[in-house]
Order: structure tokens, then C-alpha cells, then sequence
């Protein structure tokens, strides 16, 4: 009997209508188009306009488009791991929110957040379950609403981000495609450098929390930006080393959109050229758990089975981590 691997089998996304350009936010902090796009790689952003929408309601989008395409129902699905930072609320999960609202009667789930690594981590925890034979339909869905817990008074951080949602389909694939190999890492350490200062157990929402407007992102670049050009340049390195993969066994490589620089530089040391990486940081900014499986669907119709594809990320904890996937279809 031939090895199980977890494939994905569709993939779908949704971006919100509302396009926020770096002209309109000109007009709101001290900045210009010329230094975000120098600097960024970031045109315009996309941004979940209306009241009491949640991520939840992007992934209804997302998801419904992706069970269109495989030609099979929520109930079909078995378990729903949710990635993302901006949950609906504290609880219940947005998983099981959902769930809910796509009528997935026969599926558990739960949220998994790791910031911008989420989806990497969500997609290795996904392909387990395929693996160990306990489930055959795994749903992972990886978005945030980032404007939700963004100072749009802060030029550092409100130029970077956006709303968007992916989600994919795992099924048991025996023909040697899927998920091959993962990495993930992760460094405590770095907290202090990219987080949400309040909203958590250890700093409760009050008064002062929110009058010091503390429950949004704070960032410390240029040290983020030391740490996730040389983890996640290096993780993905060391992906293709473990598996005795050269640049012109890359098909692709996909990359989390944080920044054209860090994106760049893991090229780079991958020694894969630009026309084999995806790239639409331009039109969507960082949505953070939403970025890879956002350029999964946006090159669908590029991707051809037994495909080789290099999947590599960094975010807030710090976190990093990589995934060598064959496609499936």
C-alpha cells in the first residue's frame, strides 16, 4: 500500500470590495506612495467594510466557492481548523461560528493562531489527521480582518495591512502528491518586538487599555524585519536541503506577503528566479494568516499536477516555518 499523504484537493478565496490606496492613506497619516511602495512593495490593500462583519464572513465567501468547486457539501467535511489572529471573538472559535454558517453539521473544529505563520502551521496540523487515517475531508481556512486591530494613526503599521481569507481542502492521496515535508519554529523571544498589548488575560480590556489605544498591533520593524528576512529565507533553505530539492525542482515558491524585500531576499537564497514566485502583496498587503492560501487560489489556473511548490512564512511570536507540497490536480 502507497503512502497517504494530505492533498489539496480546491482551493478558494475572497478579498472585501472596499480597496483602500496608498493615495487615500495620503490623506489620513504623514506619508506618501512612493515610500510604502519603496519600502513595502504594497499599492493598495483590501478592507471589510460593514457593521458586525468578522473574519467568519469573509471565510463564508471563501469556502463556499471552494466546496462549489470540489462538488460537495459542508456536512461532507470532517474537521475545520480555522487560522487566523482576529478572531469573530475571544469564543466560541470562528471555526465552529464557521461551521455554523455553512451548515458543516458533522465537522468539529478549532481556531489555531500563530500570526502570519498560522496558515503553515494549520496546513501541517490539517495534513496529520489525513495521514493518521481519522479524517478524509479536512477544511483549512486561514484569514484575518487585520484593520480590526490596526492604528490607522500609525503611518509604521497601517500602510502594511489588509483583509482577506483562503481556505483549502485536504483529502488521502496516494499517488505521491500532497504534503511532503514541514518545518516550523517558533522563539517566544520575540514577543516583545511584535504584538497586541492588551485584549488577553494578562492585560484585560479597561479604560486605560483603551484610552492608551493599546488593542492594536504594535510592531518594532526594523527588528522584525532582521528576524523574518533570516528565518524565513533560511527555513525555506533548509526545506529543499532535508528533501535533496535544487531551484529547478521548484515550481514555485509561496511566500507570505509581509514585505517585497523579505519576499526578495528568500528568493533569493533559495536561488529561485522571480517568474517562480507569487507575488500580489501589491494589490492585498499583509492579511496575514490569508496571504498563502490568497495566492494559491489567485494561481490556481497556473498550477499543474506533481507541481513542486516551496511554501514559507514568518510572523509574530516570533514564528517560522516552511512546507514542501506537491500538487495534487
Amino acid at each position: 500500500m502507497n503512502k497517504i499523504h494530505a492533498a489539496i484537493t480546491a482551493v478558494h478565496g475572497y478579498v472585501p470590495d472596499y480597496v483602500l490606496t496608498n493615495k487615500e492613506l495620503e490623506s489620513i497619516v504623514e506619508t506618501t506612495d512612493e515610500w510604502i511602495v519603496s519600502r513595502t512593495g504594497i499599492k493598495e490593500r483590501r478592507i471589510l467594510k460593514g457593521e458586525g462583519l468578522g473574519v467568519s464572513d469573509m471565510a463564508v465567501h471563501a469556502v463556499n466557492g471552494l466546496l462549489e468547486k470540489r462538488g460537495i457539501t459542508a456536512e461532507e467535511l470532517d474537521l475545520i481548523i480555522f487560522c487566523t489572529t482576529t478572531p469573530d471573538l475571544p469564543f466560541p472559535a470562528s471555526a465552529n461560528i464557521l461551521g455554523a454558517k455553512i451548515g458543516a453539521k458533522n465537522a468539529w473544529g478549532y481556531d489555531l493562531n500563530a500570526a502570519c505563520s498560522g496558515f503553515i502551521y494549520g496546513l501541517s496540523t490539517g495534513a496529520q489527521f489525513i495521514e493518521a487515517g481519522k479524517h478524509k475531508k479536512v477544511l483549512v481556512v486561514g484569514g484575518d480582518k487585520m484593520s480590526s486591530i490596526v492604528n490607522y494613526q500609525d503611518r509604521t503599521t497601517c500602510i502594511i495591512f489588509g483583509d482577506g481569507c483562503g481556505a483549502v481542502l485536504l483529502e488521502p492521496n496516494e499517488e505521491g502528491n500532497g504534503v511532503m515535508d514541514s518545518i516550523l519554529k517558533s522563539d517566544g523571544n520575540g514577543m516583545p518586538y511584535l504584538h497586541q498589548k492588551a485584549g488577553g488575560s494578562a492585560r484585560p480590556a479597561s479604560h486605560e487599555t483603551v484610552d492608551a489605544n493599546e488593542h492594536v498591533v504594535y510592531q518594532e520593524g526594523q527588528t522584525v524585519f532582521k528576524f523574518a528576512v533570516t528565518n524565513m529565507a533560511n527555513v525555506a533553505a533548509e526545506i529543499m536541503d532535508r528533501n535533496g530539492l535544487t531551484s529547478d525542482d521548484v515550481t514555485w515558491l509561496v511566500p507570505h506577503q509581509a514585505n517585497k524585500r523579505i519576499i526578495d531576499a528568500t528568493s533569493s537564497r533559495m536561488g529561485v528566479g522571480s517568474e517562480k514566485v507569487m507575488v500580489n502583496i501589491d494589490r492585498y498587503g499583509n492579511t496575514t494568516n490569508g496571504t498563502i492560501p490568497l495566492c494559491l487560489w489567485e494561481w490556481e489556473s497556473q498550477l499543474h499536477k506533481g507541481d513542486t511548490l516551496i511554501l514559507a512564512a514568518f510572523g509574530g511570536g516570533f514564528t517560522w516555518g516552511s512546507v514542501y507540497l506537491k500538487w495534487a490536480y
